[in-house]
Parts: C-alpha cells; sequence; structure tokens
C-alpha cells in the first residue's frame, strides 16, 4: 500500500507561481512512475505531468514551459513547480503513483484556483 498527501495549492492572481508537493509513504520502494493530474469543474480529469523512476518526464503541451515535474526519492516526495499560472490552470490537482503492474494510488487532490 501507499499513502499519497498533496499540499501547496491555494489562491493566486495569474502570473504568478506555485509549488505542489505529494509526500508518499507505505512501499515507497515499490513506486514505478509518478503523475500529476487536474481536474477542472465539469471536465474530465486530465494528465498534466508525468515522471518515471529513471527520471525522465512528460508534460502536457498546454504547460511546457511553465510547469516542471520533478522527484526526490530520497525524500518519498513528488513536486509540481507552476509558474506563469493561468486562470484555465484553476482545478483540483490529483498526485498518481504507479506500482507495477497494475496499481494506481491517488492523493486527496490540493485546490489551485488562478484569479484573473
Amino acid at each position: 500500500q501507499v499513502q499519497l498527501v498533496e499540499s501547496g495549492g491555494g489562491l493566486v492572481q495569474a502570473g504568478e507561481s506555485l509549488r505542489l508537493s505529494c509526500a508518499a509513504s507505505g512501499s515507497v520502494s515499490s513506486i514505478d512512475d509518478m503523475s500529476w493530474y487536474r481536474e477542472a469543474p465539469g471536465l474530465r480529469r486530465e494528465l498534466v505531468a508525468s515522471i518515471t523512476s529513471r527520471g525522465d518526464t512528460y508534460h502536457l503541451d498546454s504547460v511546457k514551459g511553465r510547469f516542471t515535474i520533478s522527484r526526490d526519492n530520497a525524500r518519498n516526495t513528488l513536486y509540481l513547480q507552476m509558474n506563469s499560472l493561468k486562470p484555465e490552470d484553476t482545478a483540483v490537482y490529483y498526485c498518481n503513483a504507479f506500482v507495477h503492474p497494475y496499481q494506481y494510488y491517488w492523493g486527496q487532490g490540493t485546490q489551485v484556483t488562478v484569479s484573473s
């Protein structure tokens, strides 16, 4: 079992920055890929960024150049640095951990609200 706890969300103005954190506990040595998803009201949950255990990353086109995913394996923590935030980034952001071969774990989510 893996437990995930997100933090760092809040209310900011357009153009400002936030850093989300996701602390993992439990069977952390079994975690492979980790990801950030977001879900805005009325929209489907979408993959924002992901990072493999080797450090290979993926970022959604609309956040490339503004968001950066990273992980600190020694601290069992996943990060999402979000710069130049836009109102359309407003959503609940969820941390996700994948454990081979088919287990997915989710955090409780953290709200990010960007005002124009």
